[in-house]
């Protein structure tokens, strides 16, 4: 990564660090060197909150976090080329395998945009629909999992409709047309009052502890082993979203005025 690329993520990321007032737990779990498979929840600040803490490793680490996006982004011209020089790539097996085995940092979100198209009611739910891909390339790469939980991320917009409601019927046929999923219907949300400005709500993260994954390596049944493997991934991962909802509730500086209060010593 070029001394220009470390500017660009910077110049990215601050505004949100400002506004979102970021605090890290764990990042002591993230390894020194080697083959790494970051698992974590979708948002629906998706692509506000998971760049924040791949600067932060990067900060902490000297190492870049490689991420996999949707066929949907990659396949736009200019962010593909934005998300390329990010480290980011098409999400699919062949990618990730390849980063995984020249020893790379690779963040996965099993949920997908399922999750991040998530409806009322789902905040910090794991929607993984039993995907087991992500567990299954760990265990033929010997990559250990670091579960990443995020919290802030669904409290930054209030779904007003989300995508099955019947008011966005339109939408959905639109999405559908476009060859997509239903369930890809992204939810109409408001942020600050009835704009899209997100709320400036905390932003929270968590590294688990490192699953090693050498115990299923030699399982006669790899599809049991990825099942059995993505049980262990997500109680952890669910663990770490538990732990930051606590610390959230103690947070006096959760809200903006809280941190505004605390800095003037009030």
């Amino acid at each position: 990564m070029t001394d220009t690329d470390r500017r660009a993520i910077e110049l990215l990321v601050a505004p949100s660090r400002a506004w979102f007032s970021p605090r890290f737990y764990g990042l002591e779990n993230f390894p020194a060197e080697g083959p790494v498979l970051l698992v974590g929840n979708h948002t629906l600040a998706g692509g506000t909150d998971a760049p924040v803490l791949a600067h932060e490793i990067l900060v902490e680490h000297d190492r870049l976090v490689r991420g996999l996006a949707e066929n949907v982004l990659i396949d736009v011209p200019v962010l593909r080329d934005g998300l390329h020089r990010l480290g980011v790539v098409r999400g699919n097996r062949h990618n990730c395998y390849a980063l995984l085995e020249a020893g790379e940092a690779v963040a996965v979100f099993p949920g997908g945009g399922r999750e991040a198209m998530r409806g009322k009611g789902q905040k910090y739910k794991l929607l993984w629909e039993g995907r087991t891909g992500f567990a299954r390339m760990a265990i033929e790469t010997g990559a250990p999992i670091v579960p990443i939980a995020m919290v802030g991320g669904d409290d930054i917009y209030d779904i007003v409709f989300d995508g099955n409601h019947p008011v966005m019927r339109p939408l959905r046929k639109a999405v559908t047309g476009l060859g997509l999923r239903a369930n890809l219907t992204p939810p109409l949300i408001r942020g600050l009052g009835p704009t899209l400005v997100p709320k400036p709500e905390r932003f929270y993260y968590a590294l688990g502890t490192p699953i090693d994954t050498s115990p299923w390596r030699d399982a006669p049944d790899i599809e049991a082993a990825a099942v059995e493997l993505q049980a262990v991934t997500r109680k952890a991962l669910e663990g770490e979203l538990d732990f930051l909802l606590a610390e959230r509730s103690r947070d006096r500086g959760r809200h903006l005025l809280g941190r505004t209060l605390s800095a003037m010593g009030l």
